[in-house]
């Protein structure tokens, strides 16, 4: 892991600043509106550089008898533009950063929810939630402020330089001497801060996976008293969090006093050698005020780059994101008529192993045919591959090795989404999001009507109780639907994939954690909605998979026994017969 860290870092210095470049090309939309705001800045900003020569003039004029108040009142004109200015140059600024990352939060969410699963096999939710949190609050710093102070801050040291100058050289050649030094420090100084902000900031994406895990899985947590032991990881993180932070903070400050002590030692020595020399008193004021504002400048450029520095940890990551595969998905509504599915399913010699587990074969040498609107079960002991027969359908994952196949096409050469438009999960664990029942109904098909819906939840069985509820299809369900029963969930996950309508429909363990009356009832549902479609049941309790058209049996993988119960139940010493035996038997 350290390795890992310090590759990341050497990278980060590599590259500089080429990650907020390209983190810019989101805000190229806005450009006109950044491009006023950058012009009221410059405006705002090369006025201010004005104030020091006119109270120099106006501090000699008050000697000689001058024209005091014409000086004053130019005094206030320029302060009063610097005012409104500024004001709209906020404005645009913050339109401008708003919408850029509102696009950057749509494109990192874009392409998360795109991703295949592959890659949630090696990346915490946590973490990817981090990214779009976190890391985006900390660009927005750096674009409603940061950019804008260093620009500004440039202004006044490039601008201000040149009034130094014509003020006079001498002085300015003198005051100029400690800034080489400067640079140095501030380019070996960045380099650790520029570590530790980086590794900050894969802290925080450790504590928030941790925060969410354990609030995501809470039952867990308090049913095995795990509560202690979760504190001591979220405290663990932190405090190293911290320490991290502290450390960094350290270099930051050494970095800032290095400045400070530059600067104004500077300044002290450049009073010393104007009052030696002789150079009028307005004019001395205008150097020192220049040399002030060039030198809190400075100070602030110090300040831009540390921020800017902890924003490259943040924006890499972001991008490390966006360099991840997405799947070939299309926005539809509806099939395209060539690829609409009869039914018929083939898998041909079918080798497979998860992109984790490269030396685990999870399926090996698996071949099965599925005729439009038959009955399939599968069954087999845990970890046989059963699940990985749905994954393999929905293409969340390609075989290693031969192919799966609908109505003779492979099924690589059908557009993903109109594909998994055609065919219906209900799994053993439901997933409910946090709204309503009618919400979640709903979600099967996206723009049904309250009418469909409620004739959906009436064929899923799951209109009955429904309706006893006193807001009926607007009951929020909660979190993860922790409001319903067992029963009702899954009568509600059926509803969904009724109102699907699917050309094929999976049945992943849909009733094996339910009572006998709610497994009655969801069976029930489940009967009615495989009448007329391709349905493939996966199941531990061979009670539910008696009237299957055909049963495959699987071991380690492999197909085993393929056969109706009646066929498989007569073979002596057969996996079918001895695991129904001890089923039944038990």
């Amino acid at each position: 892991m350290q390795k890992s860290s310090s590759v990341k870092v050497k990278n980060i210095r590599v590259n500089s600043l080429k990650p907020l470049f390209r983190l810019f090309q989101y805000a190229k939309p806005y450009w006109p509106e950044f491009t006023i705001g950058l012009l009221f800045l410059m405006v705002s900003s090369l006025s201010g550089l004005a104030l020091p020569k006119l109270l120099g003039e106006l501090i000699d004029g008050g000697k000689n008898g001058g024209n005091v108040s014409r000086i004053g009142w130019t005094l206030l004109t320029i302060l009063i533009v610097q005012a409104v200015f500024s004001f709209f140059r906020v404005v645009m600024f913050v339109n401008v950063t708003e919408k850029t990352l509102s696009g950057l939060r749509q494109t990192i969410y874009n392409h998360l929810i795109k991703m295949p699963m592959s890659v949630f096999l090696y990346r915490r939710v946590g973490e990817l939630s981090s990214r779009i949190s976190a890391d985006i609050t900390l660009l927005q710093e750096v674009f409603n402020t940061t950019l804008a102070e260093l620009i500004r801050q440039l202004i006044t040291v490039v601008g201000g330089l040149v009034l130094l100058m014509m003020t006079s050289l001498q002085l300015t050649v003198f005051m100029l001497l400690l800034l080489p030094v400067m640079m140095v420090m501030a380019s070996v100084l960045g380099q650790f801060i520029n570590k530790y902000s980086a590794q900050v900031q894969d802290k925080v994406a450790a504590s928030n996976t941790i925060v969410e895990e354990t609030l995501q899985g809470i039952f867990s947590v308090k049913a095995f008293v795990g509560e202690f032991f979760e504190i001591g990881r979220y405290r663990e993180q932190t405090n190293e969090m911290a320490r991290l932070g502290m450390k960094g903070g350290k270099y930051r400050g050494i970095f800032n006093s290095f400045v400070i002590l530059g600067i104004f030692g500077t300044l002290v020595a450049v009073i010393w050698r104007g009052a030696t020399t002789g150079v009028g008193t307005g004019e001395l004021f205008s150097f020192l005020l220049y040399s002030v504002f060039i030198a809190n400048s400075i100070t602030g450029l110090a300040e831009v780059y540390t921020s800017l520095q902890k924003c490259i940890g943040a924006t890499n990551h972001l991008f490390e994101l966006l360099e991840e595969p997405v799947e070939p998905l299309t926005e539809i509504s509806a099939v395209a008529p060539e690829n609409l599915l009869e039914g018929k399913i083939n898998f041909r010699d079918i080798h497979f192993h998860y992109p984790s587990r490269t030396d685990i074969n999870v399926l090996q040498g698996v071949s099965f045919q599925v005729e439009p609107n038959q009955k399939i079960a599968i069954v087999g002991s845990s970890g046989a591959g059963k699940s990985t027969i749905v994954s393999l359908l929905l293409r969340l994952y390609d075989p290693v090795k031969g192919g799966v196949f609908f109505d003779g096409r492979n099924g690589s050469t059908i557009p993903l989404s109109e594909l998994r438009l055609q065919i219906a999960v209900v799994p053993q664990d439901v997933f409910l999001f946090g709204g309503t029942i009618g919400e979640n109904i709903g979600y099967g098909r996206k723009g049904a009507t309250v009418n469909e819906i409620i004739a959906a939840a009436e064929k899923a069985n799951a209109w009955e109780f429904i309706q006893r509820f006193p807001l009926g299809l607007d009951t929020i369900v909660g979190e993860r639907g922790i409001q319903l029963s067992g029963g009702q969930r899954q009568r509600i996950a059926i509803a969904r994939a009724v109102l699907k309508a699917p050309r094929i429909l999976i049945l992943d363990e849909a009733t094996s954690a339910l009572d006998a009356e709610s497994e009655r009832l969801v069976q029930d549902a489940l009967d009615k909605l495989m009448e007329g479609r391709t349905s493939i049941v996966i199941a531990h309790r061979l009670a539910t998979v008696r009237q299957a058209d055909k049963i495959i049996v699987l071991d380690k993988g492999c197909i085993v026994e393929e056969g109706t119960h009646y066929e498989l139940i007569g073979v002596n010493g057969g996996l079918y017969k001895n695991l129904s035996e001890m089923q039944f038997t038990n």
